[in-house]
């Protein structure tokens, strides 16, 4: 292959992975939203699941679920406010399970955009769950921060157990999944499969939430776990590089 040909199919595969992403993350943001809200109908807490609080769906501001919490603790609804708080990360968690499973069946190989959109919308998933499990456990707000509330119970049990959960999918999915996804979408492209490794690491770690926890939680302490994203990126790089996951 030509040294031009990689470069040339990587940089085609970048104008179609980019809007793919940003569209699986806005209905990320809505299913999210939607989850906390529907389960907030289905307790009796809001009169519609449709009155969640519109944001910015590419830079993922201003969302809201339009969940009383605040009334809820007050009126000592503490479990129901742990369970709404914590839903979309169950649904996630369920999404990624899922979605890892489909992609490690045979007859995914055959079906390469399909298998596409899945690997993108499995990395938006975990993506959340590494926002609010690793990032954001010790929240005194937000979905951990409500559960762990509601629950009356340590930050530390979410955490340790989730990160951990976290640890182990994210795992399976570089070392299972990955190496499929480049025998479909890069077979032979060292550069593109570079590629995919790196946006994906990226994501997961710095998009999602290293960035947003470094800039919007300061001066709160809790902003250092941002820097996580930056021993997270480097592993990930390191121990599932190409020439290992195509051994």
């Amino acid at each position: 292959m030509p040294p031009s040909q990689p470069v040339q199919a990587t940089l085609k595969y970048l104008a179609i992975l980019i809007p793919t992403f940003l569209l699986l993350q806005a209905l990320l943001i809505i299913m999210h939203e939607f989850t906390h809200s529907t389960v907030a109908w289905l307790l009796d807490d809001m009169h519609s699941p449709l009155d969640i609080i519109w944001g910015n769906p590419l830079m993922m501001t201003g969302w809201d679920e339009g969940v009383g919490y605040k009334r809820l603790f007050a009126e000592g609804h503490y479990h129901a406010a742990a369970i709404i708080g914590v839903s979309p990360l169950i649904m996630h968690s369920l999404v990624v399970s899922t979605s890892i499973v489909l992609m490690l069946r045979k007859w995914m190989l055959s079906r390469k955009w399909l298998f596409h959109t899945v690997f993108w919308f499995t990395i938006a998933n975990l993506m959340e769950l590494i926002a609010y499990i690793l990032m954001r456990g010790f929240s005194a707000h937000g979905d951990t921060g409500n559960f762990n509330h509601g629950m009356e119970v340590s930050p530390w049990y979410l955490f340790i157990i989730g990160s951990l959960a976290l640890a182990a999918g994210v795992y399976i999915f570089y070392k299972k999944v990955l190496p499929r996804f480049y025998a479909v979408m890069a077979p032979g492209n060292r550069t593109l499969q570079w590629v995919i490794l790196a946006v994906s690491a990226f994501i997961l770690f710095f998009w999602g939430s290293g960035i947003r926890v470094m800039i919007y939680v300061y001066p709160d302490p809790q902003w250092a776990f941002g820097l996580l994203a930056f021993p997270a990126f480097v592993a990930v790089m390191y121990f599932f590089k190409p020439a290992h996951t195509n051994d």
